[in-house]
């Protein structure tokens, strides 16, 4: 026989059974607060949203002209992207360099030739010591290198190959806005030691993103807040001078090309290449003739300012060599022959295993 229920339990029971019956209101989930970046007004910024947007195209553009160059080179496929352009102080961009990290230091020529800081190249080791790998035959799969990896003399001199081609878009990547070349390059094996740049001094930082088949990590650029300055002041500038020559001035055009006409450029002319071994060059001696595999009668190209322009023929004027130009180079060719060239290029030094 069931036990007999005393009158509390009874009270309880119908307590329970009358909690379950009401329905449970959902819990009001409280509402996230907006988090803010703190702004430091001790030191305020010193470039705008715009003038990082225009640096973030600059290099979305220059993504794209070097991975198609590294893509030929590396024989591989990789991607780079731009991740971030942010406005920082130099000490956050050194502090990210470890004690075997190697940088590059690039100074860059504006076309007021005025002195300015140099460009900063950093790129993670995992990076180049695979692309050094593919440079020389291998497959660019080693996962393990870390911060104590120490480069060796050989793998400097093709960090020094490598920067070249990163350098060699710098030129086409700005040519929108401004004419920047690349004056000169140097390795700096110590980054700490590194004393052109300021500690709190006012830094662009543009991260990129560089995927391999079997790796990734970054390549950093540090642009002093200086050069960014003198930049954007001679951008401002032409821009300026340009509203004056078309709205302003009468025949403005003729004027621009009058002043260009006094301007001093390079002119060369390619006569062709060779390549030989190294022995074949160490018993190089007086009146050894080195065959270019062109006759003597085929065309040459003529470059000017490192532009092929012209197709020429050899020939003599009063008792001087000389060359007589036979047509212009449209785009296309010119274009096909920067491509000849640099498959040209590398083909001497990689190469083919």
């Amino acid at each position: 026989m069931a036990d007999v229920l005393s009158q509390s339990q009874i009270d309880m029971l119908l307590k329970s059974m009358q909690a379950g019956a009401e329905e449970e209101k959902p819990e009001e989930k409280p509402k996230e607060e907006k988090q803010y970046k703190k702004y430091d007004f001790y030191s305020p910024k010193k470039f705008t949203r715009d003038r990082l947007k225009i640096l973030k195209t600059i290099h979305d553009n220059y993504c794209r002209i070097i991975t198609s160059q590294l893509n030929g080179i590396l024989r591989m496929s990789c991607e780079i992207e731009v991740m971030s352009v942010e406005e920082q102080h130099y000490y956050e961009f050194s502090n990210l360099l470890n004690e075997n990290d190697v940088m590059e230091i690039i100074t860059v020529r504006l076309p007021d030739e005025s002195r300015n800081p140099p460009l900063l190249f950093h790129i993670d080791q995992s990076l180049m010591v695979n692309m050094i790998d593919r440079l020389l035959g291998g497959e660019g799969d080693d996962t393990e290198v870390d911060a104590s990896y120490t480069y060796t003399e050989i793998e400097l001199a093709l960090y020094r190959k490598l920067i070249e081609y990163f350098s060699s878009g710098i030129r086409d990547s700005w040519k929108n806005y401004l004419r920047v070349d690349v004056k000169d390059m140097r390795l700096e094996e110590s980054p700490s030691m590194f004393q052109e740049i300021g500690p709190d001094e006012a830094v662009v930082i543009i991260m990129l993103n560089m995927t391999m088949s079997y790796t990734s990590g970054y390549v950093s650029i540090c642009m002093p807040g200086s050069l960014v300055t003198n930049i954007f002041t001679l951008i401002e500038k032409h821009r300026h001078v340009e509203d004056v020559y078309d709205n302003g001035v009468e025949n403005g055009r003729e004027i621009i090309m009058e002043k260009l006409r006094a301007s001093a450029l390079n002119m060369k002319v390619r006569l062709g290449t060779a390549q030989m071994s190294f022995k074949d060059i160490y018993r190089l001696k007086v009146n050894d003739v080195i065959d270019l595999r062109k006759s003597s009668d085929s065309d040459v190209t003529v470059y000017v300012d490192e532009e092929p322009w012209f197709k020429g023929r050899m020939g003599v004027h009063k008792s001087n060599v000389a060359v007589r130009l036979e047509e212009r180079l449209e785009d296309e060719e010119t274009q096909e022959n920067k491509e000849t060239e640099q498959t040209e290029q590398f083909e001497e030094q990689v190469p083919a295993q």
